[in-house]
């Protein structure tokens, strides 16, 4: 199974024996994994909450690729800025989005990473169809490297944000020349209106992104439960099976056929004493022989 976390490359320590150099490195992220016990996961390069490019020397990132070769089992994804809209009709704000994510594919190229993740944003009133029509044109512009593919990821549908219906995730897919993946966040499909409760519910929700998106494009997940309940677009997220998706929905998830060999990257909260480490054991404790 591969699980694991979304971690931090800071030098922040984890644990007294962890091996992470005490200042920001991608290395750390891998030291970070092991620790948790993931065999996979997801990182930001830099901070999400800035326009910042990400600053990796040649030897962290040889480094990083060796300790991923070595002790790691399933994919990386890089997870784009927050501040990053592609929807958007503001000239400036896409061309400063369009410079932020290729900067964050050019560094996957260097770390061996396969993906980057990427929300399409908020269209701010140029409507659906506009809102697509412009992360299209900044998808198609991107000059992606080979090895490297970019991933729309689902989203909670609150506002004028893209990418809470399926039809959204299809439609960028059609618009697009580029060969685009999708990430599926659990948390968010639940709260955009999407049920994920019960066995019978995963499968009617899976068949449907089947019939309207297409699983051959669907290549990671999100694996989070949610604080809050279906349709109510509300995005925050909730230990692994103690929300509103719970245990049975969560093991419908982690065993379904369409997805069990898919990477899970969690972004479950650090509160109530637990954090990934629990989070991912309980994963696995969900998931069957």
């Amino acid at each position: 199974m591969h699980v694991g976390a979304h971690v931090s490359i800071s030098g922040s320590r984890v644990s007294s024996d962890e091996e992470t150099p005490p200042y920001d490195d991608v290395r750390n992220a891998v030291h970070r994994q092991v620790a948790f016990g993931g065999n996979c996961g997801q990182i930001f390069t830099t901070s999400p909450q800035v326009w910042a490019q990400p600053e990796i020397d040649d030897e962290a990132a040889a480094g990083f690729r060796e300790a991923t070769a070595e002790k790691l089992d399933g994919p990386w994804v890089i997870h784009s800025a927050y501040l990053v809209n592609l929807c958007t009709p503001k000239e400036d704000l896409r061309r400063k989005s369009r410079e932020s994510l290729q900067a964050e594919l050019d560094a996957a190229e260097k770390l061996g990473v396969p993906y980057v993740n990427v929300h399409l944003g908020a269209h701010t009133g140029a409507g659906v169809e506009g809102g697509l029509d412009n992360a299209a044109e900044v998808i198609d512009s991107l000059a992606i490297p080979d090895g490297v593919q970019l991933l729309v990821e689902s989203d909670a549908g609150s506002g004028t944000k893209l990418g809470g219906e399926f039809e959204h995730l299809a439609g960028i897919i059609d618009r697009t020349e580029t060969d685009v993946g999708i990430c599926i966040d659990t948390a968010h499909t639940l709260v955009a209106g999407n049920d994920l409760t019960t066995p019978g519910a995963v499968d009617e929700t899976i068949g449907r992104f089947d019939d309207v998106v297409g699983l051959e494009h669907l290549e990671y997940i999100h694996l989070n439960d949610s604080k809050h309940d279906v349709g109510t677009h509300k995005d925050e997220h909730a230990h692994i099976g103690e929300g509103y998706i719970g245990e049975d929905g969560m093991r419908a998830i982690v065993n379904h056929p369409d997805l069990r060999d898919l990477p899970f990257a969690l972004e479950t909260p650090t509160e109530d004493g637990r954090g990934f480490e629990w989070n991912i054991e309980k994963t696995r404790e969900l998931r069957d022989a």
